[in-house]
């Protein structure tokens, strides 16, 4: 008896691409941006969700709880001020996964353009697939405000 093994990667992987124009320069959208995924992280409902973000190659990226609780998300795979972040690692998903979020800035006209995007492959639950969407809107709707209120 000779068993077969068939692999289904349908559903295995996620793309989320995302775009929003920021009224600030691009030093500044960037370090908001950094803000923003970092200690002045909040849930869309507004409550604090505090992050460390060592923003060098291979620093990490991780929810803090406090008394060296928390939550690896990623390390940072890329950074090249003020043009791009880029992570890689687990973020939200406690299982066989990985991740890939790459923040591009470029200049657009006088302000700043990120292009966003997030890709995954590996077991994405479907409560993630339903909230990822929303999820990363709202951060990179909160690093606008930052920026734009900081000029």
């Amino acid at each position: 008896m000779n068993p077969t093994t068939a692999l289904a990667v349908e559903g295995l992987s996620l793309l989320v691409e995302q775009e929003i124009r920021v009224n600030a320069p691009l030093e500044v959208t960037f370090d908001a941006l950094l803000e923003q995924l970092g200690p002045l992280n909040e849930r869309p409902d507004g409550s604090p969700m505090p992050f460390k973000l060592e923003p060098w190659p291979g620093g990490r990226w991780f929810r803090d709880l406090g008394k060296n609780d928390g939550h690896l998300w990623a390390h940072v795979q890329a950074i090249k001020r003020p043009v791009l972040l880029e992570f890689a690692g687990p973020l939200f998903m406690s299982h066989p996964v990985e991740n890939n979020v790459q923040y591009r800035l470029s200049e657009d006209g006088a302000g700043t353009l990120i292009k966003f995007r997030h890709s995954a492959f590996g077991l994405v639950q479907e409560d993630h697939r339903k909230g990822v969407v929303s999820g990363w809107a709202h951060m990179l709707e909160q690093a606008r405000k930052r920026a734009e209120s900081s000029r």
